[in-house]
């Protein structure tokens, strides 16, 4: 089957459409953008890209007969025309969202054609990722073809992110994950601020850069992203994730208290602690309670906090709250210790 005019029309169209419903999913305008990826279906229902971004999470039925549907057309290209690189990367794409061997797909996309750096995104991840696991499994994910370095795996995801293709705001969005574990969090700031001119609307990039802020040692940003980022909340009427309003609390009252200013911190680590929230935005904001009356000199208050934290968090798996309790109620009680027996 040879590609006419009339096809690159109808895949110009069905591009533009999705990259108005891209928008809108990264906007947090989540029905919207259903409803555009449903109009780019419904003009071209033989173009495997719209159904690939269709799947949402929580709709599992409705995914598996979206993500297999993208499948079978990019299967479909791919027998018709076995060296196009484009089909190929929708082959792959396609899988990548359903298996995570999508990875021998893509590098096959980078051998047909090495400039679709939007296929090293996840072949970048999965180098990235083998590098981290233990020499054992790095053993055998190399037996099994995948091939690890830290830097070369992130030198891919940043060279998509830089590429002209659907894949790119998914590989801004990685980088931000990527740099905050390699504690290049100045690198992730400016990722976050490259979201933010690009998607205003959505009020997560400006929580997100106030988490981020702190471990760049500027809290003070800290603030001002999280106080924007408070605003568009008020304003914005559409549907939140569970524990959002509590994670902003968190955050908020954890830039505060870094701050030193206590009384507003314990302002908003009480409100965070009243509304509804995983186990471990509850464990955390009790940490930090804890921690605030600790240095107040109100030990038993803390350790009360450090002790709900512990558990909290340790229901959630979050061992790093769970470790950072425990030390903080070893301290108090250390410090305690000591004061009670000074002359």
């Amino acid at each position: 089957m040879v590609a006419t005019d009339q096809d690159a029309i109808a895949a110009a169209d069905t591009a533009a459409r999705a990259a108005r419903a891209r928008s809108l999913l990264y906007s947090l305008d989540y029905d919207l953008a259903r409803a555009a990826l449903g109009d780019a279906i419904a003009a071209d229902p033989r173009n495997p890209s719209a159904y690939r971004q269709l799947p949402a999470p929580d709709l599992d039925t409705e995914f598996h007969q979206a993500i297999a549907r993208a499948i079978a057309l990019s299967d479909e290209r791919v027998r018709d025309r076995p060296h196009d690189a484009d089909a190929r990367f929708e082959l792959g794409a396609a899988l990548g969202y359903l298996a995570s061997y999508t990875a021998t797909i893509d590098r096959r996309v980078l051998q047909l054609d090495a400039r679709r750096q939007d296929a090293g995104l996840i072949v970048g991840l999965y180098r990235y990722a083998v590098s981290t696991l233990p020499a054992p499994w790095r053993l055998l994910a190399h037996f099994a073809g995948f091939g690890g370095g830290r830097e070369r795996g992130l030198r891919m995801v940043e060279e998509a992110a830089a590429y002209p293709a659907d894949s790119r705001v998914n590989a801004l969005f990685t980088l931000i994950v990527m740099y905050s574990r390699e504690a290049r969090d100045d690198a992730a700031l400016d990722v976050l601020r490259q979201l933010q001119h690009d998607y205003p609307r959505n009020r997560l990039l400006w929580l997100e850069a106030g988490s981020t802020a702190p471990r760049a040692g500027r809290p003070a940003a800290a603030r001002q992203w999280l106080e924007a980022g408070l605003q568009k909340l008020s304003a914005d009427s559409r549907p939140r994730a569970f524990g959002e309003d509590a994670r902003w609390r968190l955050t908020y009252g954890t830039t505060l208290a870094a701050l030193h200013d206590r009384a507003g911190a314990q302002r908003e680590l009480a409100a965070a602690l009243a509304l509804d929230a995983p186990d471990w935005v509850r464990g955390r904001a009790h940490k930090e309670a804890g921690s605030i009356a600790d240095a107040a000199g109100g030990r038993t208050n803390a350790a009360d906090h450090y002790r709900l934290a512990i558990r909290l968090c340790g229901a959630d798996d979050d061992a790093a709250c769970v470790d950072d309790a425990k030390r903080l109620l070893d301290a108090s009680r250390r410090a305690g210790a000591g004061n009670a027996v000074r002359p």
